[in-house]
């Protein structure tokens, strides 16, 4: 049945009257109410009291989709078309007049359901805008962390209350009404305590707190072990519980303060978190919370009614999830499997090019706190303070950089608190201080080990040029903080290791510091490369920061690049390049350093070849002020780096897209190629607040439209969306004008075509252009050591390096209790049986011809690797070693197998050395 068009309501209809009781002259109330679409469509818009407005253009989204290639799914599920056209266009026109949950409850549906089907309605680019995006991001990132902490929860309740208590216990602190109180309390203090509730770490240390304090009141015949000892060791020590009835909030919540924290320390201890950052949150953050309530008490707890009507303020002010249906396990919040599974595949596609990593499935609160533990351990010897080594090296600077230093990290330590505060929550003031100072103390060890670096490479002790150099430190200390916010910010649908942006995810740290993209950047690989502690995550999400800021961020109007850039083509002959075409299909090898960067542009190449090689203290600055009127433009190393570097991107997200449209037709890969490369090094001012995946579609399709191959922006958008780290804004939101922003296909036709017209028919004639090298494209330049290792024998067998023997709950130089099983493990992927299975293994390794790569100096060459055997009684080949009689043939083969392990692991470090021979194998 086709939709039905506008139409009035008449005369016989029944009327809404005015707020004043008559019938009113003007809309909504006004006599002759605006209806539209079917009868169930009108009550659906009445269930929700959405504004004649509202239903007005939600009915005209539903004609235009109905309307559409495919609607025949539309027209199978109308009411669900329905609600997500009614929930578009409300929060499009600001008129929501309802909650998410409502709406959820009158379609009958799940959250996943709901966000799936979104999406799959949003086929073209213009019928979600990114306002509706924007706010759906937020609900999923709401939706995940209430699910994951309210599962952690029901999982950790279960672990401090008796199922059944002794009668003793009063019918009223029965386990269902104790596990409403909990959890109505944590929305509460969630809701006013943080800004930003996407925060899974802190809301999960505010739920420690939570359980904390009910704990302290709760009878000990209702708990378990150890619960039950310290809360009865409080009672015998005299810090009682408080009163059944009768005590006001704020008496309890003081004596509260002064209590034993035996609780909170075993709470932390089973679930792997921070002792002192627990504490930090409950009194600066809990407490104050507890004082603000001015409940009643009743048998020690707060009333449930008033705590539900309180959240009920919060729930009806946000409009968004109802998280109190969490305990009446509802249909609509409940993780729909398939849906779910859907959603989270989305940004996670498979790349070619980057290496698998299988990560055992974690909840996402244990790998939160994992991943905190991960940077605990890194920074367990470091400290807040610069060391002894360090303030050597500024002792031997011209000009001492060490007060300039300190009065640095002093003044952007009060800048971090104050915006952290302001994006988390005023309460969470002195949570930022924790942050900033696991920052610090990243900083000077980085900065320590970047010293030691360039001292070796240089042979040089003065570095006083690089250590007075403001922007250096502020990106360094930035880079160190965000590795750190990044570890705290781990968001509830990051437990596969993609990434989810928070409030305060990159480049949120450049805009606290007012630092440029273009200065942070050359900071990054020397970060990495110096920091051999950095976890697989860590790495990755800093190489993620560095793609988005060649992607879009360094391309802002203000950003020094276009400086560079000018500089550039000022230089001798007019016609120099950033980055020269010859050298793209070379591979990236280098050795420049973060030193280097900052202090470009460097000499030219012959002065420098008469010379010594330049120290810290010698080469030019990079401001345009350091470079003499009398001298001419210098070459930037920054900038010819970078553009070595953006190439290379631009061309794997190109090949990316092109496999998945036009693998049929892959005599155009290079033809693309070409006006993309050509656009970005000889039309950067295209690039100006721009992205680099609107000049990379716009360049797709100019391509197939001369080469009348038929492929529709809208078949390319479609694709773009399902690549890793896509977002929608990049081809909703592009800037054709000053203030002026349309879709791609406006900015194709208006901007792109009109700059690039005549080179684009170029590619239709006879002579077509010289086409550009395709880059060299290599894996990722940054070596992971976490990752398991192939046995080079082209066979299927990998070894992977042995896991942190560290557990943060026992102290960081205590090992993790392990059994001796467990601390050997060998898979084959199937059962074991008999030696058979091991012997197979030995034959096809002992069957490889491969040989080991090599370092290219022939004195660092590492001996070939032996193979994997697993007959040999006593003696273990690699290290010569002897086991111990009283050990089994099988532990002795597997020490064996540990033994070569570790060697590849070693020998993986020493290819991570070798620049030039590896790439180009």
């Amino acid at each position: 049945m086709p939709p039905k068009p506008l139409r009035r309501a008449g005369a016989a209809r029944s009327q809404r009257t005015s707020p004043e009781g008559g019938a009113g002259t003007a809309s909504p109330p006004g006599g002759t109410r605006l209806e539209v679409g079917e009868a169930e469509f009108v009550a659906l818009c009445d269930a929700l009291k959405a504004p004649d407005s509202v239903r007005e253009k939600a009915w005209m989204t539903y004609e235009s989709l109905a309307a559409a290639d495919g609607a025949s799914a539309y027209n199978k599920k109308k009411k669900e078309t329905w609600g997500v056209c009614i929930f578009i266009v409300a929060i499009d026109l600001d008129e929501m007049t309802f909650t998410f949950t409502e709406l959820l409850k009158s379609l009958s549906i799940s959250v996943c359901t709901f966000f799936q089907f979104l999406k799959e309605v949003d086929v073209n680019m213009d019928t979600v805008s990114t306002k509706v995006d924007s706010t759906v991001s937020r609900l999923k990132k709401k939706y995940d962390v209430l699910l994951a902490l309210y599962h952690k929860f029901e999982r950790t309740c279960g672990l401090i209350y008796l199922e059944q208590p002794s009668s003793e216990i009063s019918a009223e602190l029965s386990s269902v009404l104790v596990l409403k109180n909990y959890w109505i309390t944590f929305l509460l203090a969630k809701g006013k305590v943080l800004q930003m509730e996407d925060d899974l770490v802190i809301s999960f240390q505010l739920l420690l707190c939570v359980l904390d304090y009910f704990i302290k009141l709760s009878p000990p015949a209702m708990l378990k072990e150890p619960y039950k000892s310290a809360v009865t060791a409080l009672t015998v020590n005299g810090s009682t519980r408080t009163p059944r009835r009768g005590q006001n909030r704020n008496a309890r919540a003081s004596k509260q303060i002064d209590t034993d924290t035996k609780v909170i320390e075993i709470l932390c201890k089973e679930h792997d978190c921070n002792l002192d950052e627990v504490k930090n949150v409950y009194f600066t953050s809990f407490i104050p919370f507890l004082n603000s309530l001015g409940v009643v008490a009743s048998n020690g707890l707060p009333e449930v009614d008033v705590l539900s009507k309180q959240y009920d303020e919060l729930y009806l002010k946000n409009k968004d999830i109802d998280a109190r249906l969490f305990l009446d396990h509802d249909e609509t919040l409940q993780p729909d499997v398939i849906a779910c599974s859907q959603l989270e595949r989305t940004p996670r596609k498979n790349n070619p090019d980057e290496e698998v990593n299988h990560v055992l499935p974690q909840t996402p609160v244990r790998a939160a706190m994992n991943t905190i533990q991960q940077l605990m351990m890194i920074l367990n010897s470091a400290t807040d303070k610069p060391s002894d080594t360090l303030i050597a090296y500024f002792n031997n600077c011209t000009v001492n950089p060490e007060d300039s230093i300190l009065k640095r990290v002093e003044s952007l330590g009060h800048i971090f608190k104050k915006k952290f505060a302001e994006a988390v929550g005023q309460g969470c003031a002195e949570i930022g201080s924790q942050r900033y100072q696991l920052g610090v103390r990243l900083y000077y060890r980085v900065m320590e080990s970047m010293l030691k670096s360039e001292e070796e490479r240089l042979s040089v002790h003065n570095f006083s040029k690089l250590l007075n150099d403001n922007i250096f430190h502020t990106s360094l200390l930035a880079c160190a903080l965000e590795i750190v916010m990044a570890t705290y910010g781990r968001t509830a649908s990051q437990s596969d290791g993609t990434s989810a942006e928070t409030d305060l995810s990159f480049p949120w740290i450049l805009n606290v510091f007012d630092l440029k993209a273009f200065d942070f950047y050359k900071v990054i690989e020397s970060f990495i490369k110096v920091e051999p502690s950095l976890t697989r995550d860590m790495i990755k999400h800093l190489e993620r920061c560095e793609h988005r800021i060649m992607e879009s961020l360094a391309w802002q109007s203000d950003s020094p690049l276009f400086d560079l850039i000018k500089q550039s083509k000022e230089r001798e002959g007019q016609t120099d390049q950033p980055e020269p075409t010859s050298t793209l299909n070379l591979p990236l090898q280098h050795n420049h350093t973060a030193a280097d960067l900052y202090l470009s542009p460097v000499r030219s190449p012959k002065k420098k070849a008469s010379g010594h090689p330049q120290s810290g203290t010698s080469n030019p600055d990079a401001q345009p002020s350091a470079t003499s009127q009398t001298q001419k433009p210098q070459k930037s190393t920054s900038l010819s780096l970078f553009y070595k570097k953006v190439f290379r991107l631009a061309y794997l997200r190109l090949h990316t897209l092109f496999f998945r449209l036009l693998s049929e037709h892959p005599d155009l890969e290079p033809l693309i190629w070409t006006l993309f490369q050509h656009t970005l090094q000889n039309e950067s001012e295209l690039m100006r607040d721009r992205h680099l995946d609107q000049i990379m579609m716009c360049s797709m399709y100019g391509i197939c439209k001369v080469k009348n191959v038929d492929l529709r922006f809208k078949t390319i958008v479609s694709a773009y969306k399902e690549l890793p780290n896509t977002n929608q804004e990049t081809f909703k939101r592009v800037l054709i004008r000053e203030e002026q922003y349309d879709s791609i296909i406006v900015f194709y036709n208006l901007v792109f075509m009109q700059k690039l017209k005549t080179n684009i028919l170029q590619y239709a004639s006879n002579r077509p252009p010289t086409l550009s090298p395709i880059p060299h494209i290599p894996r990722s330049p940054y070596q992971f050591s976490n990752s398991p290792r192939r046995v080079p024998a082209g066979n299927n067998i990998y070894i992977s390096p042995l896991k942190s023997p560290y557990k943060f709950s026992d102290g960081f130089h205590s090992p993790t209790k392990m059994t001796p099983r467990s601390r050997i493990l060998v898979s084959i992927g199937e059962t074991f049986g008999t030696s058979e299975k091991f012997q197979k293994i030995n034959q096809m390794v002992c069957n490889s011809e491969s040989h080991v790569k090599r370092s290219a100096e022939p004195s660092d060459a590492p001996k070939p690797l032996k193979r994997l055997r697993f007959d040999i009684e006593g003696q273990d080949e690699a290290d010569g070693g002897k086991h111990l009689p009283q050990e089994s043939k099988f532990q002795q083969k597997l020490a064996e197998m540990t033994s070569t392990r570790t060697r590849m692991q070693k020998q993986k470090l020493n290819d991570g050395n070798d620049t030039s021979a590896n790439e180009e194998k």
